[in-house]
């Protein structure tokens, strides 16, 4: 019985999660309502309180699991040494979630242009924690003479603007792209571009 329940708060805050994004990613946080967020995920809005008590509360959480991702798509950082390997995965990681997860994207983006009013000041921290770790990473890069001399900051800002783009542009992409959606074949084509482009100013090989 245990598990049964956990499956199935799972699979609702799954739901919850996808809905609060989306609509949040339209209408902003001001005009998205708890009841239009319960209409999306297809639950009846007391299950979603039951969940999350607010609106505050559920945007948080949209901001913070989407972070969690981003976070999930660094660990490359950690788990090798060599440039090219690790921004070469973290590229891919990057663009990947871009064109799964994009309203959670643009909702950080909004709240950021915004200069981030609703953010908490945990995720803030977090957030400055786990670039300065990036950083350091790549300062030893340049330090080694493994990359070439670049402000490690930069680089992290450059890589976020390209990747992330496919999220937040994502309409302006489709319109220039013959008002179609970027295909399998296009979406590695784009993949392939930003990495060469990257690890060839580092001078690394592509």
């Amino acid at each position: 019985m245990e598990i049964r329940k956990g499956t199935i708060r799972q699979k609702n805050m799954a739901a919850i999660l996808s809905a609060a994004e989306i609509t949040f990613s339209e209408k902003g946080y001001a005009g998205a309502t708890m009841g239009d967020i319960a209409e999306r995920a297809e639950l009846p809005k007391s299950n979603l309180h039951y969940y999350f008590s607010t609106k505050a509360q559920l945007y948080q959480e949209v901001l913070t699991a989407h972070l969690a991702l981003w976070e999930q798509d660094a660990l490359c950082f950690e788990y090798y040494d060599d440039p090219q390997v690790v921004l070469t995965t973290y590229i891919r990681a990057k663009m990947t979630r871009s064109r799964t997860r994009p309203y959670g994207s643009k909702v950080w983006a909004n709240e950021v242009m915004h200069r981030a009013p609703l953010m908490s000041e945990e995720a803030r921290t977090r957030l400055v924690e786990w670039a300065k770790l990036k950083e350091a990473k790549i300062a030893g890069w340049v330090e080694r003479g493994a990359i070439a001399s670049v402000s490690p900051p930069h680089l992290l800002y450059m890589i976020w603007a390209s990747t992330q783009h496919y999220a937040d542009f994502d309409y302006q992409i489709e319109l220039l792209n013959d008002r179609h959606p970027l295909d399998d074949v296009e979406f590695e084509r784009a993949i392939q571009t930003v990495t060469r482009v990257v690890l060839g100013g580092l001078g690394l090989r592509v």
